[in-house]
């Protein structure tokens, strides 16, 4: 196991106001976190609280207009630039003219990896995410449970530490999303990568994590972040747990604390 004392993300004081025609729009207020090697947080909240805004400042596709925010010690521009992170959408964003191991190959194309180890990483990817056998295949050819884990495929192929995922399951029916789940842990397991996964559903938050950060309604700030007492090893039973239930519905009074029952 790497040393879970070291930080991956680091936010201090942060804060993003998006200037719209309407005014200014604040999106996230004073988030103070730290993201440690290895982790697998999840971010919870009501719709338009900042959880995939603040994803997309880890990822430098937004700039925050307060405060810092640090990725592996660098800033997230450099961090970009370094290939630190694989980013999966909550769509699967792939493109429909390649094959699925196209798909894959894109970001390695886009860093300049011989096509020997493209090869060699494709064939790795695909395994870890259960696809192997699947590599010449269309998107249309598979199941959207299929596509999106195509999807983490691609995010996973240049081997970052960091796995930013913006609702990847949040449009499957609950049975793929329970089997997806189970195989993410898995993946998480086997890869030891620090995973940040932004979710609606309180269940996959807390079936998922070992941290779990509770947002406010916009303007999105931290209002409870909990570090989970389940183990590692989780069966789908363990949804049924009095520990799971506990741990739920902290969650559920964290939400209910910031007015997340409010229409926003």
């Amino acid at each position: 196991m790497s040393n879970t004392n070291e930080s991956v993300v680091s936010a201090c004081n942060l804060g993003l106001t998006f200037h719209t025609s309407d005014g200014p729009v604040t999106a996230l207020t004073d988030v103070n976190l730290d993201i440690r090697r290895g982790d697998f947080v999840s971010f919870i909240g009501p719709s338009g609280c900042g959880k995939t805004t603040f994803l997309r400042t880890i990822a430098d596709l937004e700039k925050p207009t307060s405060g810092t925010i640090l990725v592996n010690g660098m800033t997230p521009d450099q961090a970009r630039r370094k290939g630190a992170y694989g980013y999966v959408f909550q769509a699967a964003a792939l493109y429909p003219w390649r094959t699925i191991e196209k798909n894959i190959a894109l970001p390695l194309e886009i860093m300049g990896y011989p096509a020997s180890e493209q090869k060699a990483r494709i064939e790795r990817t695909l395994d870890l995410v259960n696809l192997s056998g699947f590599g010449k295949k269309y998107p249309w050819q598979l199941s959207g449970g299929m596509q999106q884990r195509a999807s983490i495929a691609r995010a996973l192929a240049f081997d970052a530490d960091l796995l930013l995922m913006d609702e990847p399951f949040g449009a499957l029916d609950e049975i793929v999303r329970d089997h997806l789940n189970e195989q993410l842990l898995k993946l998480w397991e086997r890869t030891n990568k620090t995973i940040c996964f932004v979710t609606h559903s309180i269940p996959e938050a807390v079936y998922l994590s070992t941290k779990i950060v509770v947002m406010s309604p916009r303007p999105g700030r931290v209002t409870d972040v909990i570090e989970s007492t389940l183990p590692r090893e989780r069966p789908l039973e363990i949804r049924e747990s009095a520990e799971f239930l506990k741990i739920a519905h902290r969650v559920r009074e964290g939400l209910r604390a910031g007015h997340s029952y409010e229409e926003h």
